[in-house]
């Protein structure tokens, strides 16, 4: 489990509430059955997860999504690059069941789900078994009492260089400066990660192949700019 940081308790959790809306009986259906189908089985305690052996198909590659939100950036990525699996991380029901029907609908066979704490998934993986991880628009936790929940911290950023490979990439996006900022602190305090930007206004531009999301559309909007970093796995 990753600790909070200095300051912080014990109890904290990254997001917020497990469910909104009801569900339809279609998707209440599809998390019924698809989900089982999908949900990664974490192994016994002092195991390692196999990344690859989770998926159907081969696969060249797995990435990891956490936070996948409506699941529409994960989809269009699984389905731009069938050779990577993808495990997508989300507690929230009713975004669990919005990629449900991607996969669905898209016979997307190189996706697979963990519908609990991310913590919980990356602590089970191997080192160097990821050669991508996305964090997209995670929740803020805006007020200065709540920053201990955000997920970006000393002790996460540590376990997302363990799990990538060398050369590997971090991907991070958010529409609130003070979370970037934030990020960008934590990074050059991590030995395994290096902020990849070349150029001065790198981090305005979408990463390469970036099919947007849905609530990166609203942020935009709404007038708040997206920031867009990219951190490198590198040798310690």
């Amino acid at each position: 489990m990753i600790p909070p940081e200095a300051g912080g308790t014990d109890e904290r959790a990254f997001y917020g509430r497990r469910k909104g809306k009801r569900l339809r009986p279609g998707q209440e259906q599809r998390l019924e059955s698809l989900l089982p189908e999908l949900r990664v089985a974490l192994p016994e305690r002092g195991d390692a997860l196999d990344p690859p052996a989770l998926f159907p198909v081969p696969v060249d590659e797995v990435w990891l999504e956490i936070g996948f939100g409506g699941g529409e950036h994960l989809a269009a990525q699984a389905a731009a690059h069938p050779r990577a699996g993808i495990i997508g991380c989300e507690p929230f029901v009713n975004g669990v069941v919005k990629l449900l029907r991607a996969v669905d609908d898209g016979n997307l066979r190189n996706v697979r789900v963990w519908d609990e704490d991310a913590t919980a998934l990356l602590a089970a993986l191997p080192d160097a078994s990821l050669a991508r991880v996305y964090l997209l628009y995670p929740d803020p936790w805006p007020k200065r009492r709540q920053r201990k929940r955000r997920f970006v911290s000393d002790a996460s950023l540590a376990e997302i260089a363990r799990v990538l490979r060398p050369g590997g990439h971090f991907r991070f996006a958010s529409d609130i400066d003070d979370y970037a900022g934030w990020t960008l602190v934590r990074a050059a305090r991590c030995s395994g990660l290096r902020w990849a930007a070349q150029t001065a206004d790198d981090w305005r531009k979408p990463f390469p192949g970036w099919p947007g999301t849905r609530y990166e559309a609203k942020a935009l909007a709404a007038g708040r700019l997206p920031s867009y970093l990219t951190f490198e796995r590198v040798e310690p």
